[in-house]
This record gives C-alpha cells, sequence and structure tokens, in this order.
C-alpha cells in the first residue's frame, strides 16, 4: 500500500475517498498553523510534515507551483525554527523568543510589486510547463495563476512569518481564502476545508499577535 499515493482510499464520507494522503496533509496543517497562532515554536516541525505530504499531493492533482511552494516551505521550516528560538538582542521576548512586531511602508511596497510581478511571472511560467518538461509534467497545470498567486504571496508571509511580523496574517487569510475555492474546484475537498479552517485560525492569528504586541508596552521585555 503506498500512502503517498492519493488512490490509496483511507475512507469514504459522503461518498467522498479520502486519502491517508490527503487526511493527514489536512490534519498536519491545522495543527501547524494552530501552533503559529499562539505563536508557539512547536509550529514548524510538525508543519515540515505537512509540507511533505503536499508535495506528493499538489503533484498528483496538476498543482504544479503549490508543489513547488513546499520545497521552499521545508527549507523555511527550518529557517523559521531556528530563527524564532535564536533571537538577535533586543528581539527576545519573556520566553526569550523573536518579538511580534509591525512592518514599515517600505516592506508593504515591496509585497505589492513582489505580488503582482510574481504572479505574472509564475503564472506564465506554470502554464508552459507540460511544454518545457513533458516527459515530467504530463499534464497541464491547473489554473496556473491563482496556483500562482498562491505560491508567491505564501513565500512572502512565510518570509514575514519568520520575522513575526502581524502582518503575515492578513496575507495568509487572502491566500486561504483564495487556496479554499481553487482547492474544492480541483476536487481535493479536504484540502478545501483545511484551508477554510486555515483561514479562521489566521484571524484568530492576527488578534493574538495584536493582543501580544500591545502587551509589550506593559511589561517588561
Amino acid at each position: 500500500m503506498n500512502l503517498f499515493d492519493i488512490d490509496t482510499i483511507l475512507i469514504k464520507i459522503l461518498g467522498y475517498p479520502l486519502s491517508y494522503l490527503e487526511f493527514f496533509g489536512t490534519l498536519s496543517g491545522i495543527i501547524a498553523v494552530w501552533f503559529s497562532a499562539r505563536a508557539n515554536v512547536w509550529s514548524w516541525p510538525i508543519g515540515l510534515i505537512n509540507v511533505v505530504l503536499s508535495f506528493f499531493l499538489f503533484y498528483q492533482v496538476q498543482l504544479y507551483p503549490d508543489m513547488f511552494l513546499q520545497v521552499f516551505f521545508f527549507i523555511t521550516n527550518l529557517i523559521g525554527w531556528w530563527r524564532w528560538k535564536n533571537p538577535r538582542m533586543g528581539e527576545e521576548d519573556l520566553k526569550a523568543e523573536l518579538k511580534i512586531s509591525w512592518m514599515n511602508t517600505r516592506q508593504m511596497a515591496l509585497i505589492t510589486a513582489a505580488g503582482v510581478a510574481g504572479t505574472l511571472l509564475l503564472g506564465f511560467f506554470a502554464s508552459r510547463l507540460h511544454e518545457f518538461f513533458p516527459l515530467i509534467f504530463t499534464k497541464p497545470s491547473a489554473s496556473p495563476f491563482i496556483d500562482s498567486f498562491i505560491t508567491v504571496m505564501s513565500i512572502v508571509a512565510t518570509y514575514y512569518m519568520i520575522q513575526k511580523k502581524i502582518e503575515c496574517w492578513i496575507i495568509w487569510i487572502l491566500i486561504d481564502v483564495t487556496a479554499t475555492y481553487l482547492y474544492f474546484v480541483r476536487d481535493i475537498k479536504f484540502y478545501s476545508l483545511l484551508y477554510l479552517v486555515l483561514t479562521f485560525l489566521a484571524t484568530l492569528g492576527l488578534l493574538h499577535w495584536m493582543k501580544a504586541y500591545r502587551s509589550y508596552t506593559t511589561k517588561p521585555v
């Protein structure tokens, strides 16, 4: 039995065939984001499990930009794990971990420019993958520009999450809403459900991080 094959079914729920791959990918994703919302460092190692499972899943449903994104996530989960546990002097909170902070205007402008340019460039490349590498990508990319938006903005959001910038959660909310729609139409409905839940968790994360930031003005750090 190949647990990394989307056709290896764990259970049928209301007629929907749920694979082991999709189930454990969904479960690990929810747990990882829950820990992120609580600013808990365990979000990073658990996220590594989700990344590996998602890589295999997205390849099999032809969401190639999302598949490539998992390679980036694997690396940044390791970086984030180290960064949160090893803040520079003056950046630490009461737990001796990196403090939460807001972005500046320059960073916001960079996000906008990177999002537009990156989505267009990656979308064009993804739409031609089956022509460039026909032996690897035997089918055309599904929804290349929507998928590319998710990929590009996830990279941006992850970078700023590593830096513990509050606005990363606003970006994640936009990503999660878009992904909920995309995965539903691609018939990976539990991943669609996952991202619907992640939208809710991202909102909680935004509120929790804002509250934690305000606490710095009343508690010594």
